[in-house]
């Protein structure tokens, strides 16, 4: 069923006895929700491996709570997004910085190839030539899977440039320094959040901005916050991840490199429901931005990711790896021509980064 789940299968022996592993899944509607829904798919494929995996998994509704519990050693593995998921691998969440992965063509957005370069990043870092950099210290990524577009949401379509957002209230969430960073540097006013506050402070007039995906559109109720006079911009800042961490130690060897093949594998049918949820949203929601505008987001964000990487927030050879996806993609685009995220000045080690 998936890419990657019969490598190697010739040469396994009985496997050694493993103590059953157990997985924190955050997932914000349950064990309804999808991806609780594709984590049980996920403990059957590795079942099918017979090399020791056999995973009992507890949904959240609460990304902290997951995060915690997987951080105490009440879980081995831990699915939540890549905000949560930074402190254990700083070369995997920055395949969501700012930008990366955000493709123009001919004044558009151009959502397919933006897309595709996700699809290849996260190829590269399931490929066995990545599988250090997916390790640190005692743990492993162990799969990136998109969870979509995070598409600027207003409450006013008067906010329909960045010097229209200076001095208005965008919601930050409080794990994730850049996105402060990011605010700040426009200047306008991070107002602190998480994954289970961010959208009711949309909704409730709380702040005039907020960051989601299209699937977040309908079980968070964001038309509410977006009303009669608000809108979804059509200029994806990035592209979310959700990301699988594992305590190496809990799980036999391979596990890692066979989770993120499988996670490869599903890479399309996740799509189709990113798309289904994007085409789904109302017409009438969304704003277009001017085509001139749209090229000096593209400058302003890729700006933002050196100062970002260089402060230890994004790692310097994850975008190395996407810029160059990109400018296979697109050879002559202007940033193809600059060293741009391709070499750094020799600095001062930057402290590394806690979230």
């Amino acid at each position: 069923m998936a890419l990657g789940l019969s490598v190697g299968l010739g040469g396994l022996i009985s496997a050694p006895a493993w103590s059953a592993q157990t997985a924190c899944v955050f997932d914000i509607i349950g064990t309804t929700g999808p991806a609780f829904s594709a984590a049980k798919d996920f403990v059957l494929a590795m079942q099918k491996l017979n090399m020791g995996v056999d995973i009992e998994l507890k949904a959240y509704t609460d990304e902290r709570v997951a995060a915690e519990d997987f951080r105490s050693g009440q879980c081995d593995a831990m699915a939540v997004t890549s905000f949560r998921s930074k402190p254990y691998n700083l070369v995997a969440a920055t395949v969501d910085a700012l930008g990366a992965t955000t493709m123009e063509r001919n004044g558009k957005i151009d959502m397919e190839s933006s897309y595709e370069i996700l699809r290849k990043a996260i190829e590269v870092f399931a490929s066995p030539n990545a599988s250090k950099l997916m390790v640190q210290d005692k743990y492993e990524v162990a799969g990136i899977i998109p969870m979509g577009a995070a598409y600027p949401i207003v409450s006013d379509r008067k906010i329909n440039s960045v010097e229209a957002a200076a001095g208005k209230r965008i919601a930050a969430f409080d794990i994730d320094r850049v996105q402060t960073m990011a605010i700040e540097r426009i200047g306008a006013q991070p107002i602190p959040a998480d994954i289970t506050n961010f959208a009711s402070k949309f909704n409730n007039g709380l702040v005039d901005v907020i960051f989601a995906s299209a699937l977040a559109y309908k079980p968070l109720e964001l038309y509410k916050g977006i009303g009669t006079k608000g809108a979804i911009s059509r200029m994806p800042i990035t592209f979310l991840t959700y990301q699988v961490i594992i305590n190496k130690s809990k799980f036999p060897p391979g596990t890692g490199l066979r989770a993120r093949q499988y996670w490869l594998g599903q890479f399309d049918t996740t799509m189709a429901m990113i798309r289904k949820s994007e085409a789904e949203l109302p017409a009438k929601v969304w704003m277009d931005i001017p085509s001139a505008d749209l090229v000096r987001y593209i400058h302003m964000l890729r700006d933002a990711r050196v100062e970002i990487a260089e402060v230890g927030l994004y790692d310097k050879r994850a975008l190395k790896v996407l810029k160059r996806i990109r400018c296979d993609m697109k050879p002559n685009d202007s940033e193809c021509t600059s060293p741009a995220e391709i070499e750094w000045p020799d600095k001062p080690k930057a402290t590394p980064a806690t979230n």
